[in-house]
């Protein structure tokens, strides 16, 4: 039996299979992001043949872990986005590099040809952005 549902405003979905006679496995597939970090670049903007507007930036968040010997170490992560529709014009008034930023989104992956070779693009889709 398969069940598709949306978890607040988040598509998931959900698949009851009968593993065993005695109870069923839920499994949950969810696509969601959230990150806190800083805008590395000015958003280059886009229109699009239909007419839709996109704006592409990089942010980037900080990792800090303990190492073996127990020192604490911190590791940037560079991050693609792309955001559309009201997203474009608060980017356009608002976009500095070093402006902290909460993103909520989901990842993607983007396909094209390059030079004959088939290439992908993954970068993380904007749904609700919070300038910090």
């Amino acid at each position: 039996m398969r069940n598709k549902s949306l978890n607040h405003g988040v598509g998931s979905e959900i698949e009851h299979r009968p593993d065993s006679i005695f109870f069923n496995v839920i499994e949950r597939k969810m696509n969601h992001v959230n990150l806190i970090g800083k805008m590395t670049s000015i958003p280059r903007f886009y229109e699009l043949p239909s007419g839709r507007k996109i704006a592409q930036f990089t942010m980037s968040t900080k990792e800090t872990y303990l190492d073996e010997a127990g020192n604490t170490k911190n590791k940037k992560h560079q991050h693609r986005m792309s955001a559309w529709g009201r997203w474009v014009s608060v980017l356009e008034e608002l976009s500095l590099v070093g402006l902290e930023i909460a993103v909520e989104g989901k990842l993607t992956t983007r396909f094209y040809q390059k030079g004959g070779e088939k290439r992908s693009i993954s970068e993380v889709e904007v749904n609700d952005l919070i300038i910090l």
